[in-house]
């Protein structure tokens, strides 16, 4: 393109931030020109930190800013299908955090919009693609070093912290499958290659029963199935304490990767009066920090180079499918069939 590319966010919450600042500072041939919340604090502080002047409470003001290239969504989960149809329709590329949908019809209406506009780059922010570890454990498996791969074990547990606040977001979000799960379920199935035929998921309000009100949980577990016979074990906790703590297993018929089963912090470990200890990371953000920057650049070498992303709006609409399930034989205690 022999320019940078002029992008602009909506969405500046606790995420949100952390993506602006890296679009704006750390990622190459990125411009982050235009800012849109519903938060006047938010917008005041893309202006004074970032310096950005384009500021925006509504979002279709911001797409008739002629200067975009692209937008980066990062606002509520039940606004990403509306504002990704309406950003390809302006002919924009398009980032849009996970979940793509909460619903698969949703879903599905995005698909379609990216087939109507294929000149418009379209990414899903599947973060832990792009983390090094998750993305040499994957080289690993292509090169056969642990055979034939038929079993991954994945979970993501978030520090108890946040959990209260989440009660009022489940029934926008989605709820903790299609919220939280929605990572392992696709590593699933990048590792695997294979598509999912049944779910089975359990759990409950262990910690936080005002969970149960909103028909959610706080902890809960799944097995799926593959068309091919593999399998999958995935488990998610809003009810950590001790930081959080994602880790993945991948077993093959020749021997076993495990990814970031210990949550350290650094390679620093403390010995004093309370015995041996390593510090642990506490929140999302930090564990993949690396893998958020390296998600941001790989979206502008997309549109730069005018190559395709590697994960597609089918791999969204998957996803959403497997934890609309999920969700789906949760609330049913039966296994469900896709």
């Amino acid at each position: 393109m022999g320019k940078r590319v002029k992008i602009g966010i909506v969405g500046l919450g606790r995420l949100g931030k952390h993506h602006a600042e890296n679009l704006a500072w750390h990622t190459k041939d990125a411009a982050l020109v235009a800012a849109c919340s519903l938060v006047q604090e938010e917008l005041d502080w893309a202006h004074d930190i970032l310096g950005i002047n384009a500021l925006y409470q509504s979002y279709e003001e911001m797409l008739d800013n002629e200067k975009l290239d692209a937008v980066w969504i990062a606002s509520s989960s039940a606004q990403h299908q509306k504002q990704i149809v309406q950003a390809l329709d302006h002919g924009l590329h398009v980032f849009s955090e996970k979940p793509m949908g909460v619903n698969v019809a949703e879903c599905k209406i995005i698909e379609r919009a990216t087939q109507l506009h294929p000149e418009s780059k379209f990414m899903i922010g599947f973060v832990r693609r792009f983390d090094p570890s998750y993305v040499y454990a994957k080289e690993l498996v292509e090169r056969g070093v642990i055979g034939t791969p038929f079993l991954v074990r994945s979970q993501t547990v978030d520090m108890d912290t946040y959990a209260a606040f989440q009660v009022k977001f489940v029934p926008s979000s989605g709820g903790i499958f299609l919220d939280m799960n929605i990572h392992d379920i696709d590593l699933a199935r990048w590792y695997l290659e294979d598509e999912v035929a049944s779910v089975y998921a359990i759990g409950g309000s262990y910690v936080h029963p005002e969970f149960e009100t909103v028909n959610d949980a706080d902890n809960t577990a799944a097995l799926l199935k593959f068309k091919k016979g593999s399998m999958a074990i995935l488990s998610v906790s809003r009810t950590a304490f001790h930081g959080h703590d994602t880790h993945t297993e991948i077993t093959g018929s020749k021997g076993i990767l495990k990814i970031g089963h210990t949550p350290s912090k650094n390679r620093v470990e403390i010995l004093d009066v309370d015995g041996v200890r390593t510090e642990c990371v506490k929140d999302f953000y930090e564990r993949f920090s690396e893998a958020f920057l390296a998600e941001a650049q790989d979206f502008v070498d997309c549109i730069v180079s005018n190559k395709q992303p590697r994960m597609t709006a089918q791999d969204g609409t998957k996803a959403t499918e497997v934890g609309f399930a999920m969700t789906q034989s949760f609330g049913s205690g039966t296994i469900i069939s896709l």
